[in-house]
């Protein structure tokens, strides 16, 4: 598997690019709504397949479990191209969600468009917002990857939302670009920053 970086297309400060999209089992969700009385927002894109995606998932879950009390939504958004990479179809992703304890939506991006407005490129892909819907964050879940052996802890992401939920600001740049599997565009549908 080819380890892929993020590739930072949002800058700090940066309002989040609005979406309405539909999770599994197809109720729709929209940014305003979701980030509705919200602190932070994290945004996720993410994967069923991707084994980056499934090393961190479990952890995930609890890292959204703990941020929710304080104020703090999560959303995942699967774009990758469901033609070519069935196992992440939408009747897959509530499956998915409900194995590793997602109680966050898990919004599906049919058109890739959402993807591209954040510059994502890599499954997970992770963006922090501020209650002003401002990007804080952008970067790695943590310093753990597959089959390294090393202990996932959401440490990256915590102190993040740490920071912004403490201050009101994200932490200091530069940040930690996260690294999994290429979003799986659709045949001519790639981004020009992939």
């Amino acid at each position: 598997m080819a380890e892929v970086p993020s590739t930072f297309q949002l800058e700090r400060g940066a309002s989040a690019p609005p979406f309405s999209l539909i999770d599994g089992l197809g109720n729709a969700h929209s940014l305003d709504q979701l980030a509705n009385e919200r602190r932070a927002v994290v945004i996720a894109f993410v994967c069923n397949h991707c084994p980056y995606v499934v090393h961190l998932a479990d952890a995930m879950a609890q890292c959204a479990n703990h941020y929710l009390a304080r104020g703090v939504q999560f959303v995942a958004i699967s774009a990758n191209d469901v033609a070519n990479y069935p196992a992440d179809a939408p009747d897959h992703m509530v499956g998915f969600a409900k194995e590793h304890g997602w109680e966050f939506p898990y919004l599906y991006d049919e058109s890739q468009e959402v993807a591209k407005a954040y510059g994502a490129a890599c499954t997970p892909d992770f963006y922090v917002f501020d209650a002003d819907l401002k990007l804080a964050y952008a970067g790695q879940f943590d310093s753990s990857r597959p089959g390294r052996g090393d202990a996932v802890t959401g440490d990256d992401l915590r102190a993040a939302l740490d920071s912004i939920l403490d201050s009101g600001e994200g932490p200091e740049q530069p940040w930690i670009p996260s690294t999994g599997c290429n979003i799986k565009w659709k045949p001519g549908n790639a981004p020009d920053y992939f």
